[in-house]
């Protein structure tokens, strides 16, 4: 049996109930506790431990809804028969062990041990997961689990009425989007439903492309044979006048906080959008990435819910504002494609579990999602500006593309690519440099895509140092050169 004198650290920033859960998980998969081996009381361990109730609520909540133990009637809580594989979610990755690549862009490698060829990286695909409302989305998994058994049955194909409902209120409210539950399909995750909604149209439209941009979109394209055309970005976004030169039917754009650039599209630049596909009979792919977060201003309204003319597909998704491995993603269509895809699709069944789309469903018309967007937005601000302040004492760097969103760009006219490469290597610095993104754009010099949503402050201190001394280097190595 297991000894339940776990030595919990209270000046770490990881909470009380996530140290117990991961301690208690940890010995669970380890087989030191095994079914039907029973867990102390709450109270019992309460006593033992010295902790609040709610901490042991807290942890023995989240090991519940993650199938590690079950609660037994008048018993209390027994280890479960079926050990789950570790929830990415709930469960916190330690850094370093994800794929990593080379600064060069060249094939992933896998590190040999946790701390071993450890790259440090400001990735644009992490978000903090200690902002995670481990408790309250525990308490509704097990509201849902236990209360609604009709959720083992098949749901609707687009995705259940209530989330449907749920998400149409709430894109009116926060994003200006006007449609009803009828026109909102579920998926899992963005890129799927990309899939599928490139399937309604024609094989030989012709579909624009924001240049720098988004290489899965290319990817996806690519894969189902369809032809695409690269934009030109400006400041403001893309450049509307392409659309009518280059002939363009279906164009994808993301107006809030444009990726890889940063840049948020501007009333006027969206108004003349809309204009080209009302007069010419295109469609616009509105992907909002992002724009649950902003710090300097509020949000321009979406673009669909400027349209009048039913020609703006609407795609989001949930995997930046809860975690990444919350696959709930959504898009709004117009009457005429929804028409298209319950033909071509409306047989199919939903790729989202419904239970997952309950809890969610539950999550936002409590209050809660709005309260969790608060307060990620309040710490993401406070990190955005500490890394820029660091990086901005980097002699003749500058920042673009900031306010908003969980990356920005760092440019650095001072150094060449293959200086600053060689350096990062020295440092073991993992950088994404923007013209990655790109496919005929070019840059001038280097300048960096920089992510800070998945690191500490105490990671993006070493980060920033890593680079600053990165890029010290670059430059005495090109004053030699030049000597």
């Amino acid at each position: 049996m297991f000894d339940f004198t776990i030595a919990l650290q209270a000046n770490s920033k990881t909470p009380l109930y996530e140290q117990l859960y991961q301690a208690i998980a940890d010995q669970i998969r380890k087989g030191n506790l095994k079914y039907p081996d029973l867990l102390p009381s709450k109270r019992a361990l309460e006593e033992m431990m010295k902790v609040s109730h709610s901490t042991i609520e807290t942890a023995y909540s989240l090991l519940s809804a993650e199938g590690y133990i079950e609660s037994i009637p008048r018993v209390g809580y027994r280890v479960n028969r079926r050990i789950p594989m570790p929830f990415t979610v709930l469960s916190m990755a330690k850094p370093g062990m994800d794929r990593i690549r080379s600064v060069s862009g060249s094939k992933t490698q896998e590190p040999k041990e946790e701390n071993a060829d450890r790259y440090l990286s400001f990735s644009t695909g992490d978000v903090d997961t200690s902002l995670f409302p481990y408790s309250s989305w525990a308490r509704i998994y097990k509201e849902v689990v236990y209360q609604n058994p009709d959720l083992l049955q098949r749901g609707e194909a687009v995705g259940d009425l209530h989330l449907r409902k749920t998400l149409a209120a709430f894109l009116n409210q926060y994003r200006g989007v006007v449609c009803g539950p009828q026109q909102i399909i579920v998926g899992s995750g963005a890129e799927y439903l990309l899939g599928l909604l490139i399937q309604l149209f024609d094989e030989d439209i012709t579909i624009g492309l924001e240049d720098p941009g988004y290489p899965a979109v290319r990817r996806i394209l690519t894969n189902y044979g369809r032809f695409y055309l690269s934009l030109d970005m400006d400041q403001k976004g893309l450049k509307e006048e392409q659309l009518y030169q280059k002939k363009i039917d279906l164009v994808y754009v993301t107006p809030s906080h444009q990726f890889p650039m940063g840049t948020t599209m501007p009333a006027e630049r969206r108004s003349r959008i809309l204009s080209w596909a009302e007069k010419c009979g295109g469609y616009i792919i509105e992907d909002d990435y992002d724009s649950e977060f902003r710090y300097r201003s509020r949000p321009l309204k979406a673009l669909q819910g400027l349209d009048k003319a039913g020609r703006v597909i609407y795609m989001g998704t949930f995997s930046r504002s809860l975690a990444p491995s919350i696959r709930v993603a959504f898009m709004v269509l117009p009457q005429e494609l929804m028409k298209r895809y319950q033909q071509k699709f409306g047989k199919q069944s939903c790729t989202v579990s419904r239970f997952e789309q309950q809890v969610l469903a539950e999550f936002i018309d409590r209050g809660l999602y709005v309260r969790h967007l608060r307060r990620c937005t309040n710490l993401y601000k406070k990190k955005e500006a500490r890394l820029i302040e660091d990086l901005t004492a980097i002699k003749g760097s500058f920042v673009s593309g900031q306010g908003a969103g969980l990356h920005f760009l760092l440019h650095l006219p001072s150094v060449s690519r293959e200086g600053l490469i060689r350096a990062a290597q020295t440092y073991r610095l993992q950088l994404h440099f923007l013209d990655e993104y790109a496919e005929k754009a070019q840059m001038p010099y280097p300048i960096l895509v920089i992510g800070f949503g998945g690191l500490s402050f105490e990671q993006m201190s070493q980060n920033a140092q890593a680079l600053t001394k990165a890029v010290e280097t670059a430059q005495e190595g090109q004053t030699l050169r030049s000597q």
